[in-house]
C-alpha cells in the first residue's frame, strides 16, 4: 500500500485504475487535465508540455517524498499517415506518450529509490509493429518500451521495479475512435474490460518481494 501517481486518470483505463487502487488501499494522486472532477487528489498538468510538470507536481500538498509507484496510462492516438502528420502532431504525440512519462519518472525517482518503488508503463498491444497511418502512435509506443527497458537496467541497483503492460484491445472510447478512423468495427464485448486490466495492474503492484513481472501481455479470453 502507498502513494501512487496515475496519469491518464480520466481516461478509459485510468479511471477504473484509480478506483481499483483506492479500493485496494492505495492513496492515489491523479496527474493530468480535468483531474478536478475525480474523487481523488489531483494535479492539473499538461502532459503535452513536459517542461511544466516539475512546477505542477511540486505544488502537490505533501510533496513527492512518499510516492511509492508511478503508473503512466496517459496516451493519445492520432490516425494519420506520415505524409499528413505535421511536426506538431509528432511533437504532441511523443510528449504525451513518452516525454511526460520520462519527466515524471525523473521527478519521482528520489522517492521511488527510497521506497524501492515501482514504475508501470501502459503500452500498446503485444508485438505491435509498423501500422500504416498509425506511425506516430506506434513510434511513440516503441520509444516507451525502450524507455522502460533502459530504466529497468539503470534503477535495478536502487531496487526500483519497472513493468511494461501490453494490453490488447481494451474497451475504451479511444479504441472506438481509432477503429472508426480505420474503418473497422468496434465491439466492446470482444475486448478486455478496463476494470479487468486495472485489476491486473493492481496485482502487479502487489507482487511479492522476491519477484515481479518486467513485462505483462494481457489478452482477451477466447470467446
Amino acid at each position: 500500500m502507498g502513494h501512487v501517481l496515475v496519469t491518464g486518470a480520466t481516461g478509459g483505463i485510468g479511471g477504473p485504475l484509480v478506483g481499483a487502487l483506492t479500493e485496494a488501499g492505495h492513496r492515489v494522486t491523479a496527474v493530468g487535465r480535468g483531474v478536478g472532477r475525480l474523487d481523488v487528489p489531483g494535479v492539473e498538468a499538461d502532459l503535452a508540455d513536459p517542461t511544466t510538470l516539475a512546477a505542477a507536481v511540486g505544488a502537490l500538498e505533501g510533496g513527492l517524498d512518499d510516492v511509492r509507484a508511478l503508473v503512466h496510462c496517459a496516451g493519445i492516438s492520432p490516425v494519420e499517415a506520415v505524409a499528413d502528420a505535421d511536426p506538431e502532431t509528432w511533437r504532441r504525440t511523443l510528449a504525451v506518450n513518452v516525454a511526460s512519462a520520462a519527466e515524471l519518472v525523473r521527478l519521482t525517482l528520489p522517492a521511488l529509490r527510497r521506497s524501492r518503488g515501482h514504475v508501470i508503463f501502459v503500452n500498446a498491444s503485444p508485438g505491435m509493429t509498423g501500422v500504416p497511418r498509425w506511425s506516430g502512435f506506434v513510434g511513440s509506443k516503441a520509444a516507451l518500451r525502450e524507455l522502460a527497458d533502459s530504466l529497468r537496467e539503470e534503477e535495478a541497483a536502487h531496487g526500483v521495479r519497472v513493468t511494461t503492460v501490453y494490453p490488447a484491445a481494451t474497451a475504451t472510447d479511444l479504441l472506438g475512435e481509432v477503429r472508426r478512423a480505420f474503418g473497422r468495427a468496434y465491439d466492446p464485448a470482444s475486448c478486455i474490460r478496463p476494470q479487468t486490466l486495472a485489476a491486473m495492474i493492481v496485482w502487479v503492484l502487489g507482487a511479492p518481494a522476491d519477484a515481479y513481472p518486467g513485462e505483462l501481455s494481457v489478452l482477451p479470453s477466447p470467446r
